[in-house]
């Protein structure tokens, strides 16, 4: 089986969430380790947030909660996607491994996510 999701958001709106919402906002959607990585880099926090959007819609499931969804870096600087709970049971119940890719500029951030079982 495979399985895709992508998504795409504009940097200002989690700007905007964040000056709005402050740690409220940033701890509701983001983990400790997303946090201490990307706190002061709303690009990268964009980013993860499109990740998380973008597993979502490749593992089909409503429901699943933001921080089930942590999106760090690996040794060369790689997004690794790791699952938790929810996320972790769908991907399981799927039979499939989920990959994702990141990009971003001032304005945007995308992310792609392939599942393949």
């Amino acid at each position: 089986m495979a399985a895709v999701g992508i998504d795409i958001i504009e940097v200002e709106r989690i700007r905007v969430a964040i000056t709005r919402w402050g740690r409220r906002f940033l701890e509701r959607v983001y983990t400790a380790g997303e946090l201490e990585l990307y706190a002061t880099r709303p690009t990268s926090l964009a980013a993860r947030f499109a990740a998380k959007e973008a597993v979502m819609k490749a593992l089909g499931a409503r429901g699943l909660g933001w921080r089930e969804i942590e999106v760090l870096s690996g040794p060369q600087g790689e997004p690794v996607l790791y699952l938790y709970g929810r996320a972790l049971n769908q991907a399981k119940e799927m039979d499939i491994t989920l990959t994702v890719s990141l990009s971003h500029c001032r304005q945007y951030a995308i992310a792609s996510v392939v599942g393949q079982g």
